[in-house]
């Protein structure tokens, strides 16, 4: 029996055992692979009974349900029944019933992520406040991962990414006793700038569109603000390291400047670019 075939039937098993505690149907057979599935259910059934306090974020709410509903949709759940009767006429009673099995098992798997992802999400939200050597830190960046992977827009991930600069920034003010935690970090927030920007200028060079701008020049501003305040407290060293991020911010400001006054005269650039994005053309 070749692996696929082996994990499509246990995934079907899974969906029945997860069907007949929920109350469904028993279907009176049993698989060599029920001793394993078996704690899996419960485990499914104790996530479901045992609501987490936290809420989930709106946006990780929509971005699960947008994939929920592609997959659905590539996998053929919900529209699978009806292509599978006409074929019937020719193939007899037993093609649409096991189609339709097959699409009720899938059905019942995307539920169980569905339900698993969002009792998980508490233990996100309680990992937000968590900074490098927390024991949630590592669930706080896949959290992060997770909602750049359920983000199709380019400007919507280029605001996830200065979003998760700011992050940073918060983790480096609770670290400044930590030399080698506050410049580590500091080091990942200038990754998440130059990562959002790029993607913003890009956008906007893209569109010739100046609005994707308007997300930079807030996040400039605040991150400043809140780099100064750090600067004012820091000893010499960390002064030092926190003085290249800002100027950082400072080419970040001078291109947005730039691409959005090009963008005005219609100097926009082709193909040259740098960690930034785009590099404008010089208006006539």
């Amino acid at each position: 029996m070749d692996n696929a075939l082996f994990s499509r039937r246990r995934a079907e098993r899974f969906a029945q055992l997860l069907d007949e505690a929920n109350g469904g149907r028993r279907h009176h057979v049993r698989s060599r692979s029920d001793d394993q599935l078996t704690p899996l259910v419960s485990l499914s059934q104790q996530l479901a009974a045992g609501p987490s306090a936290a809420t989930a974020d709106p946006e990780f709410r929509a971005g699960l349900r947008a994939m929920l509903l592609a997959t659905a949709a590539r996998e053929g759940i919900g529209a699978a029944a009806a292509p599978a009767e006409k074929a019937s006429a020719g193939r007899g009673p037993l093609l649409p019933a096991v189609t339709a099995r097959r699409a009720r098992a899938r059905g019942a798997i995307l539920v169980g992520i569905a339900a698993g992802a969002i009792a998980l999400s508490g233990i996100s939200a309680a990992s937000e406040n968590a900074v490098p050597g927390d024991a949630l830190y590592g669930m706080k960046r896949g959290t992060e991962r997770a909602q750049l992977a359920l983000t199709g827009s380019e400007i919507n991930r280029g605001q996830l990414f200065l979003g998760f600069a700011r992050t940073r920034l918060a983790e480096a003010s609770a670290l400044r006793s930590d030399r080698t935690g506050y410049s580590a970090v500091l080091d990942d927030m200038d990754a998440d700038t130059r990562q959002g920007v790029r993607l913003l200028t890009g956008a906007a060079a893209q569109r010739a569109d100046a609005a994707p701008l308007d997300a930079v020049d807030g996040f400039v501003g605040r991150q400043r603000r809140a780099l100064d305040a750090l600067l004012d407290e820091a000893p010499r060293a960390d002064r030092e390291r926190t003085s290249r991020s800002l100027v950082l911010l400072e080419s970040v400001a001078e291109r947005a400047d730039a691409l959005r006054a090009a963008i005005a005269c219609g100097q926009l650039p082709t193909t040259a670019s740098d960690h930034l994005g785009p590099t404008p053309g010089t208006c006539s």
